[in-house]
């Protein structure tokens, strides 16, 4: 009957799509000589590829890129994909450290709750596998970190969110069943990798995905909440009754939903 936790990283953590990832790419560029940067408007249409490889690799197929930038040939243009991916994580990580990306509201709270209670705690997550322990220790502190059972992330799977694959890998590699799963996530991408597994799904939003339909989610809200900074309710679809926090007692009746349901 072991219950699990697991957690996206980017935009769950903490803001780091926005305050992190689309600074690190920009700034990347900006050091490689290449006249390119990614507003806040285009970064947030590029989140619907999973994956920082796959983003900067999609360029290839875009004209404005072309005109800024002469894309070399296929195994140049890999070549220069990774290349450009390696600086950019260095410099996420380099972000990471220096605190420029607090924790989002309830996050640690609810890992603490969780773990006190005998949840096993997971990251599932497209990004580098460095980039997201960078997080994970910043955001929960060393001690609480270490008490995660796994961080499941990068190129680990075949696959990357929108498919369940990532998830899948998180609940075999840990034993668990995915009726006793819940994921939090923040876009629509996550949540139907987590749907397709068979886990349940509270979305906390962000300004980059506070649009996208979250139709299949059990619970919807603008935070996971903190004392102090009360979360605001979206949709939900569960028994679960939060009161300005997500609490496990909320999680519980998530996962009963799954079970009786």
């Amino acid at each position: 009957m072991t219950r699990a936790l697991l957690f996206d990283c980017d935009g769950v953590l903490a803001d780091t799509e926005r305050d992190g990832h689309l600074v690190a790419f920009n700034r990347m560029w900006q050091e490689r000589g290449v006249n390119w940067q990614w507003s806040v408007e285009q970064y947030a249409i590029k989140l619907k590829i999973g994956g920082g490889k796959e983003r900067i690799a999609s360029l290839a197929r875009d004209e404005d890129f072309r005109a800024a930038y002469p894309v070399p040939s296929e195994d140049e243009w890999l070549a220069t994909v990774a290349d450009w991916h390696k600086r950019k994580s260095d410099i996420f990580k380099e972000l990471v450290m220096s605190g420029a990306m607090p924790a989002r509201p309830g996050v640690r709270r609810l890992a603490q709750e969780a773990h006190e209670q005998g949840w096993v705690l997971a990251v599932c997550s497209t990004s580098a596998a460095p980039s997201v322990q960078a997080v994970l220790d910043s955001v929960m502190g060393k001690e609480l970190s270490s008490k995660f059972a796994g961080v499941f992330a990068g190129d680990i799977v075949k696959a990357k969110k929108p498919a369940p694959d990532i998830y899948n890998h998180a609940a075999d590699a840990l034993g668990l069943l995915h009726s006793h799963c819940v994921v939090i996530e923040d876009s629509r991408n996550g949540l139907l990798a987590a749907t397709a597994a068979g886990m349940q799904c509270v979305v906390t939003t962000n300004a980059l995905t506070e649009r996208e339909d979250f139709a299949e989610a059990a619970l919807v809200v603008d935070s996971l909440g903190d004392p102090g900074r009360p979360a605001r309710v979206v949709a939900n679809r569960s028994a679960a009754k939060p009161a300005g926090m997500v609490t496990v007692t909320d999680l519980d009746a998530v996962v009963a939903a799954t079970q009786h349901g």
